[in-house]
């Protein structure tokens, strides 16, 4: 019952009561005088004195009437007045404790609690407001407690990656300085790796940016028609010659048709190649490195696979590889380098294109790595 039902309830209640009984008491009185009135006149006058007596009797029991029904009206307006006002003080005040109780709580902090709600009144969706408003507070804190670490765990992971090339280069540098690099060779040596770690820093710095902008949703997309054979075609040239360095062997495939074309954004495609491409150097342990590039006709999907002979993946971690931060086991942590975001943004930049990401991968034999696009179909004009 609404809270404004109640009250008028209880005011007809407190108000009509006493009404009822003064009317039954005057309606009383009535039939006590009528009844007097015809016995004054059906009594003959040889008994006029004991009808007087009668008479004053009767005024008597009257008084004493009236004197019973007002002490019982009152006993009945007072019990009426104190049960209505019980029922309507509940009505209000428990709510009201149980939102004092809860608003303590969540002024120190404290959001694991439950607010019971019952009834339908306004103070039961006040109640039911609120519990809602702290449901969506402690959802908004357990996601920035999330957040918190998992910014606090990329800064450490940024900064431990950032220090190894930059103490490779101070080592490189004050060996030329120091006249180590004392022969031509030496010092093309140095000057290539001195080249090769800040490019791996600019490369974790670019991708510190990009992770900034996921969290925005501010990623820089220019979707554009791709020709799939143009596409990897060149970047299997240019990933065969990066690989090779790294003593690593390049085996790319192509089962496209040359007319077939996708719409994506080439610089973010890129990224999410070379980002598996890293992934899988990162974690080669064999010493002769094979990474297969396939690119296959699925249908309206283009599909390519990044297969690698690596250590591989245990099949309780192969399901969260994607996720942000997550590390695999002990021997998958910063120290081989990396934010640990790769392949998160792999999914990002997949999921924004439209297509989708996936993997298998067995123990000590190695990794594949899918990712589909649809292709672009031309839709012909009505005649």
């Amino acid at each position: 019952m609404k809270l404004q039902t109640r009250i008028i309830v209880g005011f007809l209640m407190v108000v009509l009561v006493p009404v009822l009984l003064f009317m039954a008491t005057l309606y009383g009185f009535g039939q006590i005088q009528a009844g007097q009135v015809t016995q004054t006149q059906d009594t003959e006058s040889s008994h006029y004195d004991l009808s007087i007596a009668e008479s004053n009797n009767s005024d008597a029991r009257i008084q004493l009437m009236t004197k019973d029904v007002l002490f019982v009206a009152l006993i009945i307006m007072t019990f009426t007045s104190l049960t209505v006002g019980s029922w309507i003080y509940r009505s209000v005040a428990a709510p009201l404790v149980k939102l004092k109780r809860a608003t303590n709580n969540i002024k120190e902090g404290n959001l694991d609690f439950t607010m019971d709600v019952e009834g339908s009144d306004e103070f039961a969706e006040l109640c039911q407001d609120f519990e809602e408003m702290r449901k969506r507070l402690k959802e908004s804190t357990e996601e920035k407690i999330v957040l918190d670490k998992e910014n606090k765990e990329l800064i450490s992971n940024i900064s431990h990656d950032l220090k190894t090339p930059i103490t490779a280069i101070k080592g490189y540098v004050e060996g030329i300085m120091d006249g180590v690099a004392d022969t031509p060779e030496k010092m093309d040596r140095y000057i290539r790796t001195i080249y090769n770690k800040a490019t791996e820093m600019d490369h974790l710095i670019n991708e510190l940016t990009f992770y900034s902008k996921i969290d925005t949703n501010r990623i820089p997309y220019t979707f554009s028609k791709i020709r799939v054979n143009d596409y990897f075609n060149d970047c299997a040239e240019e990933l065969g010659l990066e690989l090779e360095v790294k003593g690593i062997e390049l085996v790319y495939a192509n089962y496209v048709d040359d007319e077939a074309v996708i719409i994506a954004d080439g610089e973010q495609l890129g990224r999410v190649v070379n980002n598996i491409i890293g992934n899988s150097t990162k974690y080669m342990n064999k010493d002769h490195g094979i990474i297969q590039l396939r690119v296959k006709d699925v249908g309206d999907f283009i599909q390519i696979e990044i297969e690698d002979n690596g250590k591989g993946i245990a099949s309780k971690d192969l399901a969260y590889i994607f996720d942000r931060f997550y590390r695999t086991d002990v021997s998958r942590n910063s120290s081989k380098g990396g934010s640990g975001i790769g392949l998160s943004i792999v999914k990002k930049i997949m999921e924004d294109h439209g297509g989708k990401v996936w993997a298998t991968s067995k123990e000590g034999i190695g990794t594949i790595m899918y990712f589909v696009l649809r292709k672009y179909q031309e839709v012909p004009a009505d005649e």
